[in-house]
């Protein structure tokens, strides 16, 4: 496994979004044992590990569900010192979003950002290049409203996303989410990911300054030749699958032709590729819906009906069989159980 480590300024900027919501940096240091002193060093790295606990503990001690979109708003110039002047200094906000994706590797080993453009979006995904990993929730959710909320800052104008994505699954409210977006996320997504007007990303920083501009990027520049290249895992053909599956199936039916032709090979070379990681279509197939599964019932907003065709299954009477072959029970019988571990008191669902 890949050790991923990130600037220690982003555990310091979660411990101050923490202790604006009336958390002390020293319950987050317990809980943690992150030192925000440690980011007085601009070079200095912590585990992955240790900013997921963050997050984590930091909504628990603050009671805010949505910490990650809070967090973002509170941004201000400096926190992630060059990286971000050289997006503040840039001259409209297209620049400022293309030196983001050029340059975060001088804060996150592993996080990459994508930029597409689709008709009069732009399209910004945000992902880990490290096979079998992503970010948690909030650090998702932050770094999305980031966007916008910097935008904003930056253009003196109000920036609104037109679509926006989450890999995880739905929180139990959105409307901080509409609220800070503009428009409600989807959520089980393949990617994180939002699109943007390209007339929104043509408007001038307010506080560009050519001079200081050409400054910070040649320091951004030296920053991150100096960096070393982390050894990323190339995504396996088993993983490659598995994830083409899970953005294909709420699609309906997916084939082994189907997953083939977006792979560019042909349907016996998969076969061979997958054999030699000792798997096969079918059995990812399978276990992947029974995983699906077991998470969408879990979720009492998902009707019964409507897992099945999340899973791709043109019929729910397929789905119960397969239910019942993995687990013995009904899809009923199944989530029936999940709402007595939500009733028992002292239960995690509750607790939240």
């Amino acid at each position: 496994m890949v050790a991923i480590r990130v600037s220690a300024r982003i555990g310091a900027l979660i411990v101050h979004a923490a202790s604006a919501a009336g958390v002390a940096p020293q319950a987050l240091q317990a809980a943690t044992g992150f030192d925000p002193r440690s980011a007085e060093d601009p070079d200095a790295r912590i585990p992955l590990e240790v900013e997921n606990a963050l997050w984590s503990e930091a909504e628990r001690l603050s009671g805010d569900a949505q910490f990650g979109l809070h967090a973002a708003e509170r941004l201000r110039p400096g926190t992630f010192d060059v990286l971000d002047y050289a997006i503040r200094s840039a001259p409209t906000v297209r620049t400022s979003l293309e030196r983001l994706a050029r340059y975060n590797r001088i804060v996150h080993d592993a996080a990459a950002f994508t930029l597409s453009n689709k008709g009069d979006v732009m399209r910004v995904e945000h992902a880990f290049q490290v096979a079998g990993m992503a970010p948690c929730r909030h650090a998702s959710e932050f770094t999305l409203a980031s966007i916008i909320a910097v935008g904003r800052q930056l253009a003196g104008v109000s920036v609104r996303a037109r679509k926006v994505e989450f890999i995880h699954l739905e929180p139990t409210s959105t409307l901080e989410h509409e609220r800070l977006f503009g428009v409600r996320p989807s959520f089980s997504a393949r990617v994180n990911a939002l699109e943007l007007d390209h007339a929104v990303l043509e408007h001038p920083v307010l506080a560009a300054d050519p001079s200081l501009s050409q400054v910070m990027e040649r320091f951004a520049e030296l920053l991150l030749a100096s960096r070393p290249v982390e050894p990323v895992e190339p995504e396996s053909i088993l993983s490659r699958v598995r994830r083409l599956l899970a953005a294909a199936l709420p699609e309906g039916e997916t084939t082994l032709a189907d997953i083939s032709a977006r792979l560019r090979m042909s349907e016996r070379s998969l076969q061979r590729r997958l054999a030699q990681e000792g798997a096969s279509f079918d059995g990812l197939l399978d276990d992947l819906r029974r995983e699906l599964a077991s998470r969408h019932l879990a979720d009492p907003r998902i009707a019964i009906a409507e897992v099945a065709y999340l899973l791709g299954y043109s019929e729910p009477s397929a789905f119960h069989r397969a239910f019942r072959r993995w687990t013995g029970m009904t899809p009923s019988e199944a989530r029936g159980q999940s709402d007595a571990l939500r009733a028992r008191p002292g239960s995690p669902v509750q607790r939240r």
